[in-house]
Parts: structure tokens; sequence; C-alpha cells
């Protein structure tokens, strides 16, 4: 997980993101929050992603069998208790022995269904594991793992062969195959070999323990073998478990989002040098599912801008832009689907948000103190490539301070190489960036229709100095025109 995780989580609002994909199951919520914050910059494992991506939404139902096959395993696994006594070669051989009568038919199953669509999977993460399943689990293999595992269970005993060595002290104990079954009961009592017999007294306590001592010398490296293989199998379906969960998730999301009947897409990654951000109907996914309905979507068509001041009216949808911004920017990056028609932008190599916090209840610290000092954290670790989302900060204090902080962080940041998208409501630090004329400089505004409705639209717009603070008064208090108008008078007084 990245340092800043809880930040991330709580200014983009990825619990109802997270949630969803999850769909009530902690461990795909688990791993959908990995997946999500830790995303890649190489374009062509991305793009892996996205053919592995496309093949789990053509053919969910088969996603879903291969998770269930593969959880039901682990399942039983856990069922089996591994008690004191597993410690000692008998009991480890038992209990691998059980879980692989577990894992085999799961690895049959899994092989069935590898058969049956092979030739329908496209990418190439499916075909590898299809191929992989075919090759190298066999009918003739399988029969041979569970002739092998029949025979581990030692229902006729077990065979164990040894040499006197110095002192006559056993030594090379050998486990050895069984008595063939195709001999008759009479060879089997009667072999032609000579041999001697012992019989234990059934209260010989030393004896039997002695015994056990044997047995465990004689299969000792047959019980860390298939102990061994035990774990292997296991890792693999708990890898294959983990790799499925994650696009299990994004089924579950993708089938969410549809029935809302909003829009995705799968979104073209540029290198970092390209400095591109273009899109059509991009929206807060997070605000739609807990709206229950489709948002207003924004359009975009950038190229070379490394700083998105966003200026506006209250309530004018900036702060969800920039969220809408930051999501679409990490599901990108972790090869999902994106809530927009569609979407292009460069890879970065880190993801940052700075959005304002309410007042510290203990009042240890003042507002200002606490955001200069979370931007001192952020300071740390940021580095070239990296972009970096800040809502409305630096308000705590008068304009001109407020706006000289502004400033200088996003100069410096600017000059780091990390792009910033910046929602302020301070005018004096969007006026200088505006006039600083810069061409890597982009500034938006929220839309407002001249009788107050808010569109929810962002349009490439100088910033205003007013917030339209007046709107909000009428939604509380309300008034008529001629009220507004005095108002207005008075505020130009």
């Amino acid at each position: 997980m990245p340092w800043n995780h809880a930040a991330l989580n709580q200014d983009l609002g990825l619990d109802i993101l997270l949630n969803t994909m999850a769909g009530g199951d902690a461990f795909l919520l688990e791993v959908a929050l990995v997946g999500l914050l830790n995303g890649v910059c190489e374009l062509d494992v991305i793009e892996y992603r996205q053919d592995v991506l496309r093949d789990c939404l053509q053919h969910g139902p088969t996603l879903r069998r291969a998770y269930d096959i593969v959880v039901e395993a682990l399942k039983a696994e856990r069922k089996h208790y591994w008690s004191p006594m597993s410690r000692y070669p008998t009991g480890t051989l038992s209990h691998a022995v059980e879980i692989l009568d577990i894992f085999v038919p799961a690895l049959r199953k899994l092989r069935a269904l590898a058969d049956r669509n092979i030739g329908r999977f496209n990418s190439r993460g499916f075909s590898r594991l299809f191929e992989m399943l075919r090759a190298e689990l066999s009918d003739p293999y399988f029969e041979e793992i569970e002739d092998h595992l029949k025979r581990l269970k030692f229902k006729g005993g077990v065979l164990v062969s040894a040499q006197l060595g110095k002192g006559n002290k056993a030594t090379n104990y050998v486990l050895r195959k069984p008595h063939r079954k195709d001999l008759g009961w009479f060879a089997r009592l009667w072999p032609t070999t000579e041999g001697y017999t012992s019989y234990l007294n059934p209260r010989d306590e030393a004896g039997a323990r002695a015994l056990s001592e044997l047995r465990d010398r004689g299969i000792n490296l047959v019980a860390n073998a298939l102990a061994q293989s035990m774990d292997h199998i296991s890792s693999f379906f708990q890898m294959l478990r983990t790799e499925l969960a994650f696009y299990v998730g994004c089924l579950n999301l993708y089938e969410h989002i549809q029935k809302l009947g909003t829009p995705t897409c799968l979104p073209r990654p540029v290198e970092l040098d390209g400095s591109v951000l273009s899109f059509l109907g991009l929206y807060d996914v997070c605000l739609a599912i807990s709206m229950n309905r489709v948002p207003v979507g924004n359009d975009l068509v950038t190229a070379g801008k490394d700083l998105i001041v966003i200026t506006g009216a209250n309530s004018g949808g900036k702060s969800t832009f920039l969220r809408s911004l930051g999501l679409a920017q990490l599901m990108m990056q972790a090869g999902v689907f994106v809530p927009a028609e569609t979407f292009s932008a460069e890879v970065r190599t880190a993801l940052f948000s700075h959005f304002k916090r309410e007042e510290d209840a203990a009042m240890e610290s003042g507002k200002l103190d606490e955001e200069l000092s979370r931007m001192s954290e952020l300071v740390e670790h940021l580095g070239p490539g990296a972009m970096m989302l800040m809502n409305e900060l630096f308000a705590a204090t008068n304009e001109r301070e407020g706006s000289e902080i502004a400033m200088q962080i996003a100069t410096a940041l600017l000059e780091k190489g990390v792009k910033v998208g910046y929602v302020t409501h301070l005018h004096q630090f969007a006026h200088r960036m505006h006039q600083k004329k810069l061409p890597n400089a982009l500034f938006l505004r929220s839309e407002r229709q001249p009788d107050g409705t808010r569109t929810f639209r962002l349009i490439e717009a100088t910033p205003l100095q007013t917030s339209y603070g007046e709107d909000l008064y009428a939604n509380v208090f309300g008034g008529d025109e001629q009220s507004t108008q005095s108002r207005r008078l008075s505020a130009a007084q």
C-alpha cells in the first residue's frame, strides 16, 4: 500500500467504489484496494491488463466459475486442522494426502474449464493460463497422481528396508513399494523369500513407540516431499485466487455501472512525456453509485498542460470534477475501465491528494497549520512525474497570504515536474497565475447560467472575482428580483 492510501481513500471517496467491487466480500475488498492504489507506469503492462479485463467482461460466468473453484478448494483446505501430531512424519504425510485429495479434483475442474474455453479467450493472460493447465495436467498425469495418493495412505502397512551399520545400528532407511496386489493371498502370507516376523504384545508401549519411530524414519523423505508438493499447489491456488479476485471485483463494478446506464471505456494511456489529457463524458463514478443515476460528465482536450486551475461558482461541480480526474487516473493505471465515453492521459509515477479537512475538534492546531503540515509531509514523497490534486486549500487565512502560499507551492511543484490540479476560491492566486500566461497552464470555470442555475460542467474560461455567494443567500433566505438587485447595488457600493 502507498503511504498516503488513507488520504486518497478519504479525498477521492474510494470506499463507495471499493464496496461496490467487493459486494460484501472482505477478501475482494482488500484485493481491490491494493490493486487500485498500486497502479503501474509501464504501458505494455496496462495494455496487458486491459486485454485480460476485456476477456473477463465478455465471459463473466466463466470468470466467476474459475474463482469459485479456487475459493472452494482453499476453504476445504482450511477446514482440515493442523494438529500438533502433524509435526511428525506420519502426521505430515497424512495431512498432505488429505489436502491433495481436495486439490486434485479442483485441478481437474480447472483443466476441464480450460478445455472448454481455450479458444474463446483472446488475452495473453488467459491463453497462457489455459495452455499451462492443459499441458501440465493431462489425464494420464491425474491418474498417476491419484494412484500415488492411494498408495501413500498405506492401508496395507508400511514397507521399509534398512541396512545394518556400525554397532549393528540400522541405517539407510528406504520406503519400498507395497507388495504386488496381483499375488494371491497364499503367496502374500508365505512368501518364497526368507524372513523373520515379530509380533508386539498389545500392552508393549515401548515396542509400539519404537515401531512408530521406525515407520517415521522410513516415510520421512516421502512426507517432506509430499508436504512441499501440497505447499506448492496451495500457493498456486492462493495466487490464482488473488489474480481472479481483482477481476471479479472489476466485473461487479462493471455490472453495477451498466445497470445505472452510465458509460465506461478502456482508456488509452500515453508516455509520461506526452502531457496529454483528453476525455469525453468523464464523471465521478462514486457519485453515480451513491446517487443511483447518471451524473453530469465533462469534456476536455488538452496537450502540454501541467497546471489546471479550477474556479467558479459554489456548488458548481469543481470538487466533483477533481475527484473524477483522480479516480480515472487510478483506474487507468490499474488496468481498469474508466467512467467516461473516452479517456486518454499520460501515466504518472504517483498520485497525491490534499483536500481541505474539518476543523481540529481538539483545537491543538489551527486549520492553516494543519494544511501546511500535511503539505510538508507530501513534499517528502513527491517526485518528478507525480500528480497532485489540491482542493480549496489555504482559505483559513486572508486572501493575500493564502494566495501567496498557493503561488509558491504551485510554482515549486511545476518546477519539480509535478502535474497539478487545483480547485480554489483564492481569486488573487488564480488571477496572478492567469496573468503569467504560462503555456502549460489551463484555467477551467464551473459553468453558471445567468439566472444562477449550475450546469455542473466545467468550461475553459478566465477566473472571476466572484463565487456568487448571493446565490446561496437566495436559496437559503429567498427573495425577489428587487431585493437581489438591492444586494448587488450594496455590494458594489
